[in-house]
């Protein structure tokens, strides 16, 4: 059933590609069915926060990946709009890591309809104390040296149109360098693991996907207002490996070197170490703190007919 909307401005990246072109088109043709349609193409960070501030009260789609709707939301975070306004997304990234875990389909069409045809839901998001915002996910360690890795990779590899494979890579380059960190982590106040113990990798997840489609966090749920906080142990190199395996399996969060929480509140302290924040990487730091922000905004999700397969 199609449902009563507002017009809507369908924010793009204008160095997409002519295959995104395509999806981005055929994307608004069948939002038009609905409602009018604003296509604004941007390339930088100024851009878009001038499109944020021309919004009125028209709904907002986001053509693109994580980084793109990371890049919105933190725009309309740092401009007080965020609450008010509701994101569609039509996922045109490499990993897609925000809309797999919210069974968001990948088919432009399919999500097209789910903007005009869905649910809202408020989604929650994570603030540091740098006022950052994470809609996805934060890794430090292995996973932010595995994104670092991946950069190079990447953009060769999507010559080739086989980008995704970068993150693979890049995972593997930073498995076998790693030695692990030493990190305290805290949550809700109270100390998961002291910085005496090296750990491998921490993940915070508002979002249960990481490197497009891993299931890092997996119980993590972007409308609970909890984030789901993992820690693995893993250092040794016969570890590291077993560790790659069994995340890759799905199966991490059973093993013995492995622990995990959910808190409303985060921080991470000791050995200088970089982050991974919805792709972004963040560092050298010494201490980051995030903060839950419950039902910061609200966007279309599918109904149960209209999920992605997992």
């Amino acid at each position: 059933m199609v449902i009563l909307m507002k017009d809507i401005v369908l924010i793009t990246n204008v160095e997409a590609g002519s295959s995104d072109e395509e999806a981005i088109n055929a994307a608004a043709t069948r939002l038009r069915q609905s409602t009018n349609v604003e296509i604004a193409a941007t390339c930088d960070r100024s851009e878009v926060d001038a499109t944020m501030a021309a919004l009125g009260d028209r709904d907002l789609v986001v053509a693109g990946g994580d980084g793109s709707l990371h890049m919105a939301v933190q725009s309309l975070h740092a401009q007080g709009a965020l609450r008010d306004i509701r994101i569609g997304l039509i996922p045109l990234g490499t990993g897609n890591d925000f809309a797999r875990g919210a069974h968001i389909p990948l088919d432009p069409l399919r999500a097209a309809d789910v903007i005009t045809a869905g649910r809202d839901c408020r989604i929650d998001i994570l603030v540091d104390d740098s006022n950052n915002v994470v809609v996805n996910a934060a890794h430090v360690g292995v996973g932010a040296d595995a994104g670092q890795e991946a950069k190079s990779w990447k953009s060769t590899l999507s010559k080739v149109k086989l980008g995704k494979a970068g993150y693979a890579v890049g995972a593997v380059i930073a498995g076998l360098k790693t030695t692990g960190y030493h990190i305290e982590v805290v949550v809700d106040g109270e100390v998961l693991t002291s910085r005496r113990r090296r750990v491998l990798q921490v993940g915070i997840g508002n979002g249960s996907r990481v490197g497009g489609g891993t299931r890092l966090t997996p119980d993590a749920d972007s409308t609970d207002g909890l984030a789901d906080v993992l820690v693995s142990f893993a250092v040794a190199p016969k570890d590291r490996f077993l560790y790659g395996v069994h995340l890759k399996r799905g199966m991490h969060d059973e093993r013995n070197d492995v622990c995990s929480a959910r808190a409303r509140q985060v921080r991470l302290s000791g050995q200088a170490f970089y982050c991974n924040a919805d792709g972004e990487l963040l560092g050298p730091l010494r201490e980051r703190t995030w903060t839950v922000e419950p039902q910061a905004f609200t966007m279309a999700l599918p109904q149960p007919s209209q999920a992605a397969d997992d």
